[in-house]
């Protein structure tokens, strides 16, 4: 898997509460995810993530489990995150719907182009380029897939 897009930069420790506010989970519409999308941390913020990659700082989707996060995320148009660590279970929501996550110590400007490869094991911006941890043979193929339904469907 690999793709490209506009740097999005966020700190450390965003968690799932600024990822997808609470008061719109009474929804299943999943526009309406991704319109609100980190609201509550830039309220301007959901209009520039088509096409982005998100480059955040450690601990990125802390909190509660809500597999509505990763899902709002991808449905606002984000190609992957980028952070050099993850709460478990929301890296595993978001490999499970198809959102790459990758852990590296990428740092860039906002708007800068990125870039990344997944199976070969490197992101890059500005001319750096760094190293990623290595997905699992299994997570690359799910990811590759779209997602864990989609795998499984391709494997019956």
């Amino acid at each position: 898997m690999q793709g490209e897009g506009h740097a999005v930069c966020l700190p450390a420790d965003i968690d799932t509460d600024l990822i997808i506010a609470g008061r719109y989970l009474r929804t299943r519409d999943r526009s309406l995810w991704a319109a609100h999308v980190f609201e509550d941390l830039d309220p301007a913020l959901a209009a520039r993530l088509k096409g982005a990659v998100i480059v955040a700082g450690k601990n990125f989707g802390c909190g509660s489990s809500r597999e509505q996060a990763p899902i709002a995320i991808r449905e606002a148009g984000v190609a992957a995150v980028i952070a050099p660590s993850f709460a478990r279970i929301f890296f595993r929501n978001a490999v499970n719907i198809g959102l790459p996550l990758i852990e590296s110590d990428l740092s860039c400007e906002e708007g800068s182009s990125v870039r990344f490869n997944v199976a070969e094991g490197w992101v890059e911006s500005g001319g750096k380029r760094c190293g990623i941890r290595p997905l699992s043979p299994r997570m690359r193929e799910i990811l590759a897939a779209g997602g864990l339904v989609e795998y499984w469907r391709g494997h019956q």
